[in-house]
């Protein structure tokens, strides 16, 4: 049974850009309180993200694990911590995210099932050659059927990224993957701006 954190409409997924100790993501429900946490250690080789229920980090809700240490298609297991059980995978999609990022949506079973897409070409080539002051927005499609929006605010100092599955309403994309898109969205994308 999913818990009630995993099944709201809306998030707001927040992470401080200059941090020393690696990076700490702060995600809160519709109501504002704090659903989700994780803390990044920094300089690791192999992307090993946890997120827990509260800062406190005593609680462990879902893990994301890269499967190789430096990959250029690199591909992201996301489990449940509680059962173990692999809920799905994100995959880059290699030189095609060089111009746009772009993601595969994977099942347990490793079969494509959808796709996380940059918004435009010509913003990315904007933001990836001019400024990385313009906002992204990524599109999530399962079945030909946008399922989720990630949309950045404009802020240079805090990433905050509004997570809408509302347009969901055949519950096609696991909120607990949806979740660990935008943290892997916050954390590798934003690295690269």
């Amino acid at each position: 049974m999913q818990e009630t954190i995993f099944q709201h409409n809306q998030y707001l997924v927040r992470r401080k850009v200059f941090t020393i100790a690696g990076a700490k993501f702060h995600v809160f429900d519709p109501a504002g309180n704090l659903v989700f946490f994780s803390k990044m250690k920094a300089f690791k080789l192999r992307e090993d993200i946890r997120l827990y229920g509260d800062e406190s980090m005593s609680r462990e809700l879902l893990l994301i694990k890269a499967r190789q240490i430096i990959d250029f298609s690199a591909a992201y297991d996301v489990f449940d911590a509680a059962t173990r059980e692999k809920v799905g995978v994100f995959k880059r999609k290699g030189l095609k995210s060089i111009l746009r990022d772009e993601w595969f949506i994977m099942d347990a079973g490793d079969r494509e099932i959808g796709v996380i897409r940059e918004d435009s070409l010509l913003k990315s080539l904007l933001r990836r050659f001019l400024t990385n002051l313009i906002p992204q927005t990524y599109h999530a499609e399962i079945q030909g059927t946008t399922v989720c929006i990630y949309k950045q605010n404009f802020n240079p100092f805090v990433l905050k990224l509004n997570v809408d599955f509302s347009m969901d309403t055949r519950s096609l994309f696991d909120r607990r993957l949806g979740i660990a898109g935008a943290i892997l969205l916050g954390a590798i994308e934003g690295r690269q701006n």
